[in-house]
């Protein structure tokens, strides 16, 4: 069928690989896991592939540090630093708006697209369990749909203060003593139900106007999110038919905030195990699931589906658990997908357990180069996704494995760009710089039932430059 855009593709970093016991892989870069050189090689080999992004994943708690990799480095951080190492790759990070302050979160990446010349996105999340709010002082997670109105108010906070510069504001004139143009620096004065600012972000609009948001997240208030604010949306589907659907579904939301389909762009997640040959892949794929302990499996079930199976046997189906989505306060969408997987495929607890351990609930591919290639071909092409981001099972050699070996099959199809044609992020995803005011306006149209996006734009355009700062500020 063909399409004339050419694909995105993100590179998902995450411990030492996606397989959540990929860690004790003999191949794996455990011992590296807090060490900047080992993020160096992984940036420096997405670059060669030319990926859009690298995509780097955040959790706020630690898990049971005998069996599992656990801890993080501070993502934003270390996107600054790989930002030194890299020319055009594009550095995105997960930052949860349940456990920041919006000023703080503007500051950070607003301060990284200076630091990378445009190249910073953010992946916006409301994070997941109550050890989480454990680590911040609190007692309970917020409910899923209260993480979401509250991410939707912190998200508007958040560009409110990215535009509280504009593009030009910074003089620089020695001689005539101006820093900067006050007539372009503004106070922003924004009071809603949990967020709020009145002030100026002591940081420059970004080079991207905005840094790339990005949304990972498919239940229903995670694709309205994603319609109103999301430009990258990290979904798992494991079919190409629910694929197309939420494409369409999501796709369709977009009209109401008056943006185009072009604006969002959707990469769900693929964990491929490849090789030369469909029986070394089959081999690679049975040896990292053998590093599964069976115990592990009925813990990771239970807790994801608030269910406890520790009395049914482990090569027997799931029982008949009532409401597991209802009854879930964390990923919603990916509990409903578990479950899904479970029915369809007939699995055994000890086979559904592995599967989504083996990819955490994404599809997982297992077969030849030229095979992954034309899987990651018919899912474009069919309108199931506009990319995808590479979860490689086992990190670094998985990752340098796809960069060596699919990406030149996918560049020798017309599909994947084989240089940079841009320096920015937005740049290699296609999308618009955004203006000031760009969301309030978006959030304007579909309030008003289809008022023109640019009348409301120079609205709220000219009611920031009424709110300036006093001389010299």
């Amino acid at each position: 069928m063909g399409r004339e855009e050419q694909l995105h593709l993100g590179a998902f970093i995450y411990y030492t690989g996606h397989h959540h016991f990929g860690w004790r892989h003999p191949a794996s870069g455990a011992e590296d896991l807090f060490d900047i050189q080992f993020y160096k090689k992984l940036a420096q080999t997405a670059e060669r592939g030319k990926f859009d992004m690298m995509f780097l994943a955040d959790l706020l708690y630690v898990r049971g540090v005998e069996q599992a990799a656990s801890g993080m480095l501070e993502p934003v951080q270390l996107l600054a630093a790989l930002s030194m190492v890299t020319e055009k790759l594009g550095l995105t990070a997960t930052v949860s708006t349940t456990y920041n302050e919006p000023y703080n979160v503007a500051r950070k990446f607003a301060s990284l697209d200076h630091i990378s010349g445009g190249r910073a996105g953010w992946n916006i999340v409301t994070s997941q369990l109550d050890a989480e709010a454990h680590n911040y002082g609190r007692e309970k997670h917020p409910e899923h749909a209260l993480r979401y109105e509250m991410a939707r108010e912190f998200t508007e906070t958040v560009t409110r203060l990215w535009d509280t510069w504009e593009d030009g504001a910074l003089v620089i004139d020695r001689e005539a003593g101006v820093f900067a143009d006050d007539s372009k620096v503004r106070e922003t004065e924004f009071r809603g139900h949990w967020y709020g600012t009145k002030g100026t972000l002591n940081v420059p609009r970004p080079p991207q106007g905005y840094p790339v948001l990005i949304q990972a997240g498919s239940s229903e208030p995670g694709q309205s999110f994603a319609a109103e604010f999301g430009e990258v949306i990290f979904t798992a589907q494991q079919s190409l038919e629910a694929a197309q659907s939420f494409y369409r579904s999501v796709k369709s939301r977009l009209a109401a905030f008056g943006r185009s389909p072009d604006s969002l762009k959707i990469m769900p997640g693929l964990s491929p195990v490849i090789a030369e040959t469909e029986e070394e892949a089959q081999r690679k794929y049975r040896e990292l699931q053998e590093l599964i302990p069976p115990s592990m499996v009925v813990g990771a079930l239970s807790g994801m589906l608030q269910f406890d199976l520790s009395g049914y046997p482990i090569d027997g189906q799931l029982p008949d658990i009532p409401d597991p989505v209802e009854a879930s306060n964390g990923m919603k969408s990916r509990v409903q997908l578990v479950m899904d997987m479970a029915r369809k495929d007939r699995l055994s607890i000890l086979e559904l357990g592995r599967r989504l351990i083996g990819a955490r609930g994404h599809m997982q591919f297992i077969g030849t180069y030229e095979q992954l290639a034309d899987f990651i071909q018919h899912w474009f092409e069919e309108y199931g996704c506009d990319g995808f981001n590479i979860m490689p099972p086992v990190l670094p050699g998985d990752l340098t494995e796809f960069v060596d070996h699919v990406i030149p099959i996918l560049q020798q199809r017309g599909l994947f760009r084989k240089e940079y044609e841009g320096s920015t992020l937005r740049e290699h995803l296609g999308l618009e710089r955004p203006g000031l005011g760009h969301f309030q306006a978006g959030a304007a149209k579909a309030a008003t039932g289809g008022a023109e996006a640019a009348t409301v734009a120079a609205a709220v355009e000219g009611e920031a430059a009424a709110d300036t700062l006093p001389t010299g500020v």
